[in-house]
């Protein structure tokens, strides 16, 4: 949506000779060398020649505002950038884990229902799996391989994943031990 709304509002009928004059302002050298990694970009798609491109017209003191952000869009082949094109922010944990340790799919059945009761929560996360090595309490653990570590990861501080490290891998701590903070 913003790519198309740029493309039909931040263009000016005149918008490449008002972008080579603003390149003129930039003084020959800057300007030559603005020219080449714009074609570098444009022609071979060369990701590290837009970020010098962009440096540069960052660094430019003798342009205004108006003629650098008419310059960026001159550079990326579209007009003047009036909505910021949104960019994906994927965390650590970008897919929630299921019961099973898979991702969470309702066609895997392993879902956690947003809108049940705390009581039945509890009872789903008390009857999760857990590491396969564990089958006694007295058996040490591998927190990677355990679908609850995952949820550990997400949801518990610093101190929490240390003692649950410490705990499962030395069998300190049983599996409901581990489970209780993220309850």
């Amino acid at each position: 949506v913003a790519r198309r709304f740029n493309h039909i509002y931040g263009r000016e009928p005149d918008f490449e000779a008002k972008a080579e004059q603003a390149k003129k302002k930039m003084g020959k050298k800057n300007a030559k060398m603005f020219d080449k990694l714009r074609r570098a970009y444009q022609e071979q798609g060369d990701l590290e020649a837009l970020e010098v491109a962009r440096a540069l017209l960052g660094s430019q003191q003798n342009i205004t505002l108006g003629d650098q952000e008419r310059l960026f869009g001159y550079l990326e082949g579209g007009g003047r950038v009036i909505l910021v094109e949104p960019q994906p922010l994927l965390t650590k944990a970008s897919k929630m884990p299921g019961l099973d340790g898979q991702k969470m799919s309702k066609s895997y059945g392993n879902t956690i229902a947003l809108r049940s009761k705390p009581a039945e929560l509890e009872n789903t996360l008390k009857r999760m799996p857990t590491d396969p090595a564990r089958v006694r309490r007295t058996d040490p653990g591998d927190p990677a391989k355990c679908p609850v570590w995952q949820f550990h990861e997400v949801y518990s501080d610093d101190d929490v994943k240390a003692w649950v490290q410490q705990g499962c891998r030395s069998a300190g701590i049983g599996c409901l031990d581990c489970k209780e903070p993220v309850i």
